[in-house]
């Protein structure tokens, strides 16, 4: 089968076939119907190194975490899931007994710095092929929904609603303000979640006036850069600053920009892994803000993102590739061309 495979440190990944894989007892074959290009892969074959970055993410292994199948094959053991069924696949893999596990975050296994892989797609082979051999414990069904325009949900979806879904006890009652910094597959994704979960005003700013555009059709309120930006932002809360604010850069000016436009009490989540610093000061932000992250989130919230995505209250703007045209959706995510997520989708 053909497979986009992460070869080697700080290279392109290269386009190759690969053996067809088998599923293994309590495991189920995908035929994959889409594979959602994200920032993480780039990350793993242009960032990291043997010095830098989780050991388990050591090449080589097919990329990929974003990722929807129809069902091909059952492993042994397997029951309950029928052949042809669409599902969405739980990337993250951890021990599956600790109590992380236990309740479904495998992203945060207590015995992850033993395990041999990170997730489907990270280092372990994920979806980027025409075939994918995962855990039938991590699939989530997706009925008679997209399955194609659904891969992204499993990251782009899971990952802010999680955030959100924390930081709901700030937003709750009246009169709320919310501000959405960065504007890619994530934001656009958050600002969908954010008008259907809550009833608070969302604020959004990103550098792009096209990703602005999007996020005003979404409901929200866009603000542009400027050395002004978090004072303008200020004037649209009133001047208390927002309730909730979520980072999807992460990188100092983002992080400063939320710790400046965030209300007393209120709570900045910086979601984006760009690896950037923030020097807290006492008179320097409101009283009682909290300043936290989170990463991916729970299988349970994944079954909760496609009851949203089914219902018709978010939806994904993807860009399909075929497979053959998988490494030009890697370049043109890299280059910044990309103004959805790209999905590369082997059957078309």
């Amino acid at each position: 089968m053909r497979a986009v495979v992460f070869e080697q440190y700080q290279s392109t990944p290269v386009l190759k076939d690969v053996p067809k894989p088998v599923p293994g007892p309590g495991e189920v074959l995908l035929k994959v119907a889409g594979a959602g290009a994200c920032h993480s892969d780039v990350a793993v074959f242009r960032e990291f190194s043997e010095e830098f970055g989780p050991a388990q993410l050591k090449p080589s292994f097919i990329l990929g975490h974003e990722n929807s199948g129809w069902v091909e094959e059952l492993g042994e053991g397997v029951s309950g899931i029928a052949i042809g069924d669409a599902y969405l696949v739980y990337g993250p893999i951890g021990c599956g007994h600790c109590p992380a596990c236990s309740r479904g975050q495998d992203t945060y296994c207590a015995n992850a710095a033993k395990m041999p892989y990170l997730a489907s797609g990270l280092g372990r082979d994920g979806g980027m092929a025409e075939y994918l051999r995962v855990p039938a414990r991590n699939l989530v069904p997706l009925g008679d929904a997209d399955p194609v325009a659904a891969a992204p949900l499993s990251d782009a979806g899971l990952t802010p609603y999680h955030a959100i879904k924390k930081a709901l006890p700030t937003l709750a009652g009246g009169g709320k303000h919310v501000l959405v910094i960065g504007l890619g597959g994530l934001g656009q994704l958050a600002v969908q979640i954010l008008t259907a979960l809550t009833g608070a005003t969302v604020i959004a700013t990103d550098t792009k006036d096209d990703a602005m555009r999007r996020a005003e059709e979404a409901g929200a309120v866009t603000v542009g850069g400027g050395p002004d930006q978090a004072a303008r932002i200020r004037e649209l809360t009133g001047g208390k600053g927002a309730d909730a604010v979520f980072d999807f850069v992460g990188i100092d000016p983002t992080i400063k920009l939320a710790m400046e436009s965030v209300a007393l009490r209120g709570r900045v989540t910086v979601v984006g892994i760009g690896n950037g610093n923030y020097t807290w000061n006492f008179y320097g932000v409101p009283y009682e803000v909290e300043l936290t992250s989170t990463y991916w989130g729970t299988i349970e919230e994944l079954h909760e993102v496609v009851a949203l995505y089914r219902d018709g209250q978010i939806t994904p703007e993807v860009e399909i590739f075929a497979m053959d045209d998988a490494l030009e959706a890697y370049r043109r995510l890299e280059a910044g061309e990309l103004s959805a997520r790209a999905v590369v989708a082997p059957g078309r």
